[in-house]
């Protein structure tokens, strides 16, 4: 095997050492977990408040989409779970994490779209901030997680 030979500096040439990611990598990588924790507790807060109490939430015109109250409840839950363990996967530099935590998201995105009729302004919110995060994991680079 021949190394490569600088001939202007009569050296050789070394390989190019494994280039840090930017720091702006690094910092959508930290927002999209804090962030995909975050949304995972609010899922599980209102997952619980809407399993403990039937009568939290106010009842407004009647939508296609209804469902029982302890169903959302049960949903939010497992979705805010769902959530907080793909954030702690994506926060160990696991490639599986990524992609299930871009499909949690948007799952979480349809749940609040759906949501809309009971809390707008907070499913709105929710629905913003995954937007968010989703865009933090499709611009992910793994060397970011392992820096």
């Amino acid at each position: 095997m021949s190394i490569p030979y600088d001939q202007a500096n009569q050296s050789a040439v070394q390989p190019a050492a494994h280039a840090r990611p930017s720091g702006w990598v690094v910092g959508m990588t930290a927002f999209a977990v804090i962030m995909m924790v975050m949304i995972g507790i609010f899922h599980a807060v209102e997952g619980l408040s809407a399993l403990f109490t039937n009568q939290i939430y106010v009842v407004g015109p009647q939508y296609v989409f209804a469902f029982d109250v302890t169903a959302w409840g049960w949903i939010h839950l497992l979705l805010g779970i769902l959530l907080i363990v793909a954030g702690l996967g994506v926060r160990t530099g696991q490639l599986w994490a990524r992609s299930v935590g871009i499909g949690f998201v948007a799952l979480s995105m349809i749940g609040n779209f759906l949501f809309l009729p009971y809390y707008p302004l907070w499913s709105l919110l929710i629905i913003a901030l995954d937007v968010f995060v989703i865009w933090a994991l499709c611009v992910y680079n793994e060397d970011a997680a392992q820096a």
